[in-house]
């Protein structure tokens, strides 16, 4: 079971936003990711609760920021409740897209293992996917969509084995912006804004469509 810590930047001048700590693990019926977020301050700013199922769909999320909350899952694309501070009022949401994105480095694990995308064609062909993020604080819903490709695949030795480290190419169809993402498993290694400080046991295995899925 993974269990370690990111530290969070601004993409733009690299103001520190906080850390996030988290744990993840594979299970019987997929994968999930619980996170806590904190401020440079130390004051708690929110948390992930993540899980997907076996082919990397989300089965169930909820976020928690600035007394906003969102729950949500995979139904009719994506459905979700986003509820105010306040807690008198909830509304609802729908969108035919694939998954759900967010400030969390847990939602581009969750991207990666929805593609599936696979080494023995990389650079692979770019894939397209439309997403649901929650921006902060407020997590207020937004659709984006971005196209993904796997560059490269590369295996490095560690005192446990091979770790795989797997970079993606990662575009916003919107803006035409292109950046790289980092990821060993089920653990971000870098990525915009994400850097993985602490880690205290190796990354779980990313699922393969060569694993017979």
């Amino acid at each position: 079971m993974p269990r370690g810590r990111y530290s969070l930047h601004d993409v733009h001048d690299h103001t520190p936003l906080g850390e996030e700590h988290f744990h993840c693990a594979p299970g019987p019926s997929g994968w999930r990711y619980v996170s806590q977020t904190t401020a440079p301050s130390g004051a708690h700013l929110g948390s992930v609760d993540l899980a997907l199922d076996e082919l990397g769909r989300p089965i169930r999320l909820e976020l928690h920021a600035a007394s906003w909350q969102i729950r949500g899952a995979a139904l009719d694309g994506v459905t979700w409740v986003r509820t105010d501070p306040t807690g008198t009022h909830a509304t609802e949401g729908n969108v035919r897209a694939h998954t759900f994105s967010g400030t969390s480095p847990a939602f581009l694990v969750a991207t990666a293992r929805l593609l599936r995308l696979t080494p023995d064609s990389a650079p692979s062909p770019a894939t397209r996917v439309r997403l649901v993020t929650f921006t902060d604080p407020v997590l207020a819903p937004r659709t984006v969509d971005q196209s993904w490709s796997l560059l490269n695949s590369e295996a490095h030795a560690t005192d446990s084995g091979p770790l795989i480290v797997d970079e993606y190419q990662v575009s916003a169809l919107d803006t035409g912006d292109q950046y790289a993402v980092h990821i060993a498993g089920d653990v971000v290694l870098a990525a915009p804004g994400i850097e993985l400080e602490h880690l205290e046991s190796p990354p779980s295995a990313m699922p393969r469509l060569t694993d017979g899925a």
